[in-house]
């Protein structure tokens, strides 16, 4: 992958693939299939500053399985793969 680093509070996650079938063993069509909203923390940037000035360090790091929202981030393409890229607050939450 090319070397790429988010500035400031910002992550780029990469979605995780959804389900091709139900439990009941229906195959969902790619045209009806929804974006999944959990994703793999690919890479971080410093981290924003408060009003003294200081880096405040993000509490999501490379490797973290998070969710967020249904529209959050932006899409681009990175080396052929479609990545994410969203302010930390975008995430709601890590799953452990």
């Amino acid at each position: 992958m090319t070397k790429f680093r988010p500035l400031h509070d910002r992550v780029v996650v990469r979605r995780l693939k959804s389900e091709e079938k139900t439990a009941g063993g229906i195959i969902i069509p790619e045209t009806a299939k929804e974006k999944p909203m959990e994703g793999e923390v690919i890479s971080v940037g410093a981290g924003a500053r408060n009003e003294q000035g200081q880096i405040v360090a993000l509490d999501v790091k490379a490797g973290d399985r998070v969710l967020f929202g249904k529209w959050s981030g932006t899409e681009v393409t990175i080396d052929g793969e479609e990545l994410l890229i969203m302010k930390e607050s975008d995430i709601m939450g890590v799953v452990a």
